[in-house]
């Protein structure tokens, strides 16, 4: 290594952030540089802040009918997730208002953590209100369908 050489890597050694090289060439040459580092001063740490809570209005709003009871028998979800009644965007809805679907048949699709279950009739029966719109998130036994049973 020249002096040139050595002088240059003086030089990014001091511009570079590390405390210790080495380096050792086939020849047998060897240099090694090392330097303390000056760590910044620690900051001084500002005293909490209090804050005290602002109060916010909060408007509760039920998208649900005010405690609908139906005394017809219902197909509720058996997960929580969002739920969808056609098997794609723009596809036919599985079931709508009017349709008799047996037991087995798919009425529509809960998409629980990026996986899509498909949603089958516990028994035969007529479809007569569609309770949950598509694309709205469900809960566990959340009335989907009121129906009439075959």
């Amino acid at each position: 290594m020249t002096k040139e050489e050595i002088k240059e890597l003086m030089a990014l050694f001091a511009e570079a952030n590390i405390s210790k090289i080495k380096i050792k060439e086939q020849d047998g040459f060897e240099i090694e540089l090392e330097r303390e580092l000056c760590e910044p001063a620690p900051a001084l740490a500002c005293p909490p802040q209090t804050v005290t809570p602002q109060p916010i209005n909060v408007n509760v709003v039920n998208e649900a009918s005010p405690s609908k009871k139906h005394n017809q028998p219902t197909l509720n979800s058996p997960m929580v997730g969002t739920f969808y009644q056609a098997p794609s965007p723009g596809a036919a809805s599985f079931v709508k208002v009017g349709s008799s679907v047996k037991k087995g048949d798919t009425i529509g699709i809960i998409e629980a953590m990026k996986i899509m279950n498909e949603i089958q009739a516990e028994y035969d029966c007529r479809i007569v209100e569609v309770l949950v719109a598509d694309g709205q998130p469900v809960e566990f036994d959340m009335p989907l369908f009121v129906v009439e049973k075959n």
